[in-house]
């Protein structure tokens, strides 16, 4: 396919450097705003993901309404930079509002990490398992495709998984059979089973 001369077919001007100075115009500057917000937080949860950084941003809108990010919590980062005063540790009147829900947000926080931790383990187990029987399955086919495998060479499990991968198989077959036009209009299509 050859691609439209410059110029014809463009919905937009694409990306253009512009001068950093204020917006005149309020509207235009809330739409800035709004986009540009987005991606510096955007910017921000990468920085956390990628480096494993503890990050807070906050920002101010020019109406005065402010918005925050924090991971794993804003109050978590900013205890990093301003500790609780000694004697304070139950997090009444230190001066950051939902001191008294930190510690549940961390708990909570950590839970998720221990379930992330349990659920790649299990992953794991699974595709060990996956592989064995994929190995086994292979082994009874004696070098013939898979699914021509010596079905009386499997055990229960293998079984299982073997009819499993039949059934989708004989589906995704049947999709791109259908897909095809019919050979002659007069003869009827056949349903595979």
């Amino acid at each position: 396919m050859v691609a439209p001369p410059r110029g014809i077919g463009r919905k937009s001007q694409g990306r253009k450097r512009i001068e950093i100075t204020l917006i005149k115009d309020p509207a235009r500057r809330m739409v800035t705003f709004s986009k540009r917000k987005s991606g510096f937080f955007k910017k921000a949860l990468e920085l956390s993901l990628l480096c494993g950084a503890d990050v807070a941003a906050v920002v101010f809108s020019p109406t005065g309404r402010p918005f925050a990010f924090g991971d794993p919590s804003v109050n978590h980062v900013l205890r990093l930079c301003a500790p609780l005063p000694a004697g304070d540790e139950d997090g009444l009147g230190s001066g950051f509002p939902d001191d008294a829900t930190d510690g549940d947000e961390r708990g909570a926080v950590e839970a998720t990490a221990r379930r992330k931790e349990v659920a790649k383990a299990r992953v794991a187990e699974e595709e060990a398992r996956m592989s064995a029987v994929g190995e086994k399955v292979l082994r009874a086919a004696a070098g013939r495709f898979w699914w021509e495998a010596d079905v009386e060479a499997l055990g229960a499990e293998e079984l299982q998984e073997f009819a499993r991968a039949l059934r989708r198989l004989r589906d995704n077959v049947q999709r791109h059979a259908d897909k095809l036009p019919p050979a002659h209009a007069s003869q009827p299509t056949t349903q595979l089973h």
